[in-house]
């Protein structure tokens, strides 16, 4: 192989295509990177066996060829070359590369591509297409709830059903649930359901950026991988196997007590009382008091440590139904704000029943919270 290319276009590629690298594996060689010539482009590629991702970047292909370099040691040395010129060629005797750049040399030693685990293929299968500012939404919005600790592998991942144009991501991490609806741009030939692990999601909506066009995806008859095409990137994940909890019967259906105020205030109030609920095991207590004739409903947030003080704030709020009272972990209380703009609506039963928070018009989006069980 022998090419030359932009040191900004390799850094570039090294570092979209370095997500998908395996940090600690039992295989040794998902620390690599495999670069190859394709169609006089310079294609990279990384897997960490569940996850693999490749990219493609301009290039003059004097010579065709393959090889596997250690990613890390790549990136770091590309990165640290001046913005002009690269070229690379592979060698034999030891197998590896050699790098120039004005008056930088470098020799990386690799192995054969072909040591390289395969990237996978997904060429059939039910596609679709979504608008990339939808997708962006819908994983914002829904990603973060979904567990990190692999106890329970498909609370890993965000259930996905689609029907007609139709689409539904859930997470849940047995203390909240999110759901978003929202609709596809080109809908696929069948109705599909599907559970992808929320890390390769939020990979996926790193790479959105500024893209304007439609992102497609594809998804195997078998469901066991799923194919995610952004800008001049493809993501390949395999997909988790199990039954996903019936998140509907999760979903409060009904309330004594809803409330409605500004997210900018209500996200503003619970962050200064996370400071003081730090060494009170997290909790933050709500308040709901409704209003008179002339005075309007109120929210009381308040948090208090033994040892390092209390605090209290007050905010005005639409209040419909009875005084409530309810406690929640500091951490899924601010996740959920911070993906709501606008009005909030807040809808609770009783201090030991989950709590509904959503957007206050619209039905796209609900998040649902587990109390947390404290002395009033």
């Amino acid at each position: 192989m022998k090419l030359s290319c932009l040191q900004e276009n390799l850094a570039r590629g090294l570092s979209v295509v370095g997500r998908a690298v395996a940090s600690r594996s039992t295989l040794p060689i998902t620390q690599n990177v495999l670069l190859s010539t394709e169609q006089s482009m310079l294609k990279i590629s990384a897997t960490d066996l569940n996850m693999a991702m490749t990219t493609w970047i301009g290039a003059q292909v004097e010579e065709e060829g393959a090889i596997t370099v250690p990613a890390r040691l790549l990136g770091d040395f590309v990165n640290s070359l001046p913005p002009e010129r690269i070229d690379i060629e592979t060698t034999e005797q030891p197998i590896g590369l050699n790098i120039k750049c004005v008056s930088f040399e470098s020799n990386i030693s690799g192995n054969p591509a072909d040591d390289f685990p395969p990237i996978p293929a997904v060429a059939d299968g039910v596609a679709a297409k979504i608008e990339p500012n939808v997708l962006r939404e819908a994983i914002g919005r829904v990603s973060f709830a979904a567990a990190v600790e692999d106890s329970r592998p498909v609370l890993t991942g965000v259930k996905t059903e689609i029907t007609g144009s139709d689409f539904k991501f859930a997470a849940a991490d047995g203390f909240r649930l999110a759901v978003y609806s929202g609709k596809l741009a080109e809908p696929p030939s069948e109705d599909i359901e599907f559970l992808i692990p929320a890390r390769v999601l939020n990979e996926i909506g790193r790479l959105l950026g500024t893209q304007q066009r439609s992102v497609e995806f594809m998804v195997t008859p078998s469901s066991n991988q799923a194919l995610f095409r952004v800008e001049d990137v493809e993501i390949v994940s395999s997909l988790i196997a199990g039954n996903f909890p019936n998140y509907n019967q999760l979903i409060p259906q009904s309330h004594t007590t809803r409330v409605v105020i500004d997210s900018d205030d209500f996200l503003r109030a619970t962050r200064i009382a996370a400071i003081f609920a730090r060494d009170g095991n997290g909790i933050i207590r709500l308040q709901v008091v409704g209003g008179e004739e002339e005075a309007p409903g109120r929210l009381t947030i308040s948090s208090r440590s033994e040892e390092v003080g209390d605090n209290e704030g007050q905010l005005g709020a639409a209040v419909e139904g009875e005084e409530a009272k309810i406690a929640f972990n500091t951490q899924y209380l601010t996740d959920v704000l911070e993906v709501i703009n606008g009005d909030v609506a807040m809808e609770v039963s009783s201090p030991s029943s989950p709590g509904v928070i959503k957007p206050a018009e619209g039905e796209d989006y609900v998040h649902v919270v587990m109390p947390m069980y404290v002395q009033w």
